[in-house]
C-alpha cells in the first residue's frame, strides 16, 4: 500500500508511522500477518484522509474527533494485544499526532448552544438504548431475519410448480433418462433463508447403476481436493460402454460433471415452451442464460395477493446431483472449475443436519443465531462476502466449546461469534467442520479481508451497529 496526499499540518508525522508499520511489517507480524496489518493501516489511513479532507478549520475538531474514535477501537481486540501490533500503532501514532492535538487545542469550542442544536444525531442511539441488546437480537431476528410465513409457502409453491413442469417435460421427451423424483431442497426448505424468500433449489437426482460407476473420494483423485470427487466408469470388461445411459456423458473414464449440465441445459434451458408455462402459472418464466449453472427467473404475475404480494424476482436453480449413502456429489461447474470431470462433494447436508441435531438436544439458538448472522452479512455491503458456510462452520467449531446456547445467551454467543470470526479473518483461514482440509475463507480477497476486519472490529466495542 502507498497512502499518497499533500502535505498537510501534522501530515508528515502520520506518514512516518505508516512507513514505519510497513517497512517493518514481516518483522513485528510475520508473513502470515498480512491480512492483520491491513485491518490495522485501514484505521491510520481514515485518519489521514479525514484530517487532511478538512479545509475548514471549524470542522477540523469533529473529523479529527471521530477519526481518533475509529482509531481507538485497534486496540480493543485481544487478538491484536497478543500480536504486539497495538502497542506499535497506538505507541507512534500517538507521537505523530501530537502537533494535531497541540493545534486543535488552540481552535475555538464549540458553545453550548451549537452542541445544544444537534439532539438528532443521537435519536438513533437514544433509540437503541431503550432495549437490551438481547432484546435488540430478537427484534432484528423477528422483522429482518426471519421469513414470514405466507413469502415461504408462495416461493415454495411456485417452485414445486416448476418442478412439476419440468419433471413433466422430461418424462415425456426422454423417457429413457434415468432420473430420480425430483424435489425442492436448499435453504428454502430447511428454514435457513433470510432477509426475503428469493432463491430455491430443485434438485434433480441422476440414479446410476452400482455396477457400473463408483465414487472416488476427492482425496484419492489426481487433484486431491476434497470436495472435488469423480466418478469412475467400472468393469469395463464385462459391461460394454453403452451398457449405461450416462456412458454417452464420459470423459476420459469418468463421467464429466460439465457434460451433464450442458445436457440439461440444451434439455431445458433451450427447449421448453416457457411462454406456455408462464400464461400457465400467471407469472413470467424465463431461463437465464450465460452462466455455468441451471437459473429461473420468475417475475410475479398479477395475482391477488394484495399488499402481501412482492415484487423480487423468485430464482430457481436446478442442480444435477449424485447420492451414495450420506455423500452427496452435485455438479457445479463453477465450483470445480476447470476440472470438467469432478464433482462436488456438498457438505451442507452434513452441517444442516448437525446444527438441528444440536439445537434439538438441548432447545438451543444455533440455528436462529445463523440466521442473525447471515442477515447480518447480507444487509451489510463490507460483510456481503461472507457466505452461509463459513457461518454455519464458525458456529459448529463454537459449539464444541461452548454448551449453553439457550434464548438467553443468544447475545453472549452472537458477540462470541464475532470475536472468533475475527480471528479467522486475522489467520485468513476458517476451516471446515467435516473437512479441515478445506479452508472457506481462500475465495476471499485482501481488500475483503480488511473491509471485513474493520466492520468487526468496530462491532467488537459497538455490536448494534452491525443491526442497524
Amino acid at each position: 500500500m502507498n497512502f499518497q496526499g499533500s502535505r498537510r499540518r501534522g501530515e508528515d508525522g502520520i506518514a512516518m508511522v505508516i512507513d514505519f508499520l510497513l517497512s517493518n511489517a514481516r518483522l513485528v507480524l510475520g508473513v502470515g500477518g498480512a491480512a492483520m496489518l491491513g485491518i490495522a493501516t485501514l484505521a491510520v489511513k481514515r485518519l489521514i484522509e479525514r484530517a487532511g479532507r478538512a479545509a475548514d478549520d471549524e470542522k477540523v475538531e469533529q473529523k479529527m474527533a471521530e477519526s481518533w474514535e475509529e482509531l481507538s477501537l485497534v486496540s480493543a481486540s485481544p487478538t491484536l494485544i497478543k500480536k504486539g501490533l497495538e502497542g506499535v500503532v497506538m505507541k507512534h501514532v500517538a507521537k505523530a499526532a501530537k502537533q494535531h492535538k497541540a493545534d486543535l487545542s488552540q481552535q475555538p469550542q464549540m458553545s453550548s448552544l451549537e452542541v445544544q442544536s444537534k439532539p438528532e444525531s443521537k435519536s438513533k442511539r437514544l433509540q437503541l438504548c431503550v432495549l437490551s441488546f438481547q432484546e435488540r437480537l430478537q427484534q432484528y431476528y423477528h422483522t429482518r431475519a426471519a421469513l414470514a410465513p405466507h413469502e415461504v409457502q408462495r416461493a415454495q409453491s411456485l417452485a414445486l410448480d416448476i418442478c412439476t413442469e419440468i419433471q413433466g417435460f422430461l418424462h415425456s421427451r426422454h423417457p429413457d433418462m434415468p432420473l430420480g423424483e425430483m424435489c425442492l431442497g436448499g435453504s428454502l426448505l430447511d428454514d435457513l433463508q433470510v432477509v426475503s424468500a428469493d432463491h430455491a433449489c430443485l434438485l434433480v437426482p441422476l440414479q446410476l447403476e452400482a455396477s457400473l460407476w463408483r465414487l472416488v473420494p476427492g482425496e484419492e483423485t489426481l487433484l486431491t481436493h476434497p470436495l472435488h470427487w469423480m466418478v469412475k466408469r467400472v468393469n469395463l470388461e464385462y459391461f460394454p460402454r453403452g451398457r449405461s445411459y450416462w456412458d454417452r456423458y464420459l470423459v476420459g473414464g469418468y463421467l464429466s460433471a460439465e457434460a451433464v449440465v450442458n445436457m440439461f441445459s440444451k434439455a431445458i434451458m433451450e427447449t421448453i415452451n416457457w411462454p406456455s408455462i408462464s400464461s400457465t402459472l400467471d407469472c413470467l418464466v424465463r431461463p437465464v442464460l450465460g452462466g455455468s449453472d441451471l437459473r429461473l427467473e420468475i417475475q410475479p404475475g398479477n395475482e391477488k395477493q394484495g399488499a402481501e404480494s412482492s415484487d423480487e424476482p423468485l430464482f430457481i436453480s436446478m442442480l444435477p446431483l449424485l447420492r451414495e449413502g450420506d455423500v452427496v456429489l452435485t455438479a457445479q461447474p463453477e465450483l470445480t472449475s476447470p476440472w470438467v470431470n469432478a464433482w462436488h462433494l456438498s457438505l451442507y447436508p452434513w452441517e444442516t443436519q448437525r446444527l438441528t441435531q444440536l439445537d434439538t438436544a438441548d432447545d438451543g439458538y444455533r440455528r436462529q443465531t445463523l440466521k442473525i448472522l447471515k442477515a447480518v452479512c447480507r444487509l451489510n455491503p463490507a460483510l456481503r462476502p461472507l457466505k452461509a458456510a463459513p457461518l454455519a462452520n464458525l458456529i459448529l467449531h463454537l459449539s464444541d466449546s461452548e454448551s449453553d446456547w439457550s434464548e438467553t445467551s443468544l447475545d453472549v454467543r452472537f458477540q462470541q461469534c464475532i470475536t472468533e470470526l475475527i480471528g479467522y479473518l486475522e489467520q485468513g483461514a476458517l476451516h471446515s467442520y467435516f473437512k479441515p482440509a478445506v479452508n472457506l475463507l481462500s475465495g476471499l480477497s485482501e481488500d475483503q479481508v480488511d473491509q471485513m476486519g474493520f466492520m468487526l472490529y468496530c462491532a467488537v466495542s459497538e455490536p448494534e451497529i452491525l443491526l442497524i
